[in-house]
């Protein structure tokens, strides 16, 4: 095993429930079971997406519902790690996703995010910036991305 895996303790994924985010899981896992670290997967509902939501429909009931579809994003991963044998923890949180990451993954003392390129495409990508880019940018310990 490489050195520089070494002082990998603890791995941060973050999950949007997208194909890319479940293929970045899948690498997390796996690095952590290589190098005995534990795992903290976080979905966080984006402030920008409840806005727009509750344009059309209850702040409330679309809060809700997103969190209950992030917390079921986190129990597949949870589930994932069981299987693996991997010791894990997970946050359903509410923001902006990158800064909420970065901030977790500080907080946390995280030692590398593993997270896939998040889903906006096009305009809203263009416009908000790509999630995975920005994490890059701002957070204290390397990130890897998946594509």
């Amino acid at each position: 095993m490489s050195s520089d895996f070494k002082g990998i303790r603890k791995i941060l994924i973050p999950t949007d429930g997208s194909e890319h985010s479940m293929r970045a899981a899948e690498y997390g896992i796996s690095i952590a079971k290589l190098v005995g670290a534990e795992i903290m997967v976080i979905f966080v509902v984006d402030d920008v997406v409840l806005d727009q939501l509750a344009k059309v429909t209850e702040r409330e009931a679309a809060e809700r519902e997103l969190k209950e579809d992030g917390q079921g994003y986190v129990n597949y991963v949870l589930g994932l790690l069981g299987k693996a044998g991997v010791k894990g923890s997970s946050l359903v949180a509410e923001g902006r996703p990158f800064e909420r990451i970065v901030q977790v993954a500080k907080e946390s003392k995280v030692d590398l995010i593993v997270m896939g390129t998040y889903g906006r495409k096009g305009a809203d990508r263009l416009l908000i910036g790509s999630v995975a880019e920005r994490v890059i940018g701002y957070a204290s310990c390397p990130v890897l991305v998946i594509k």
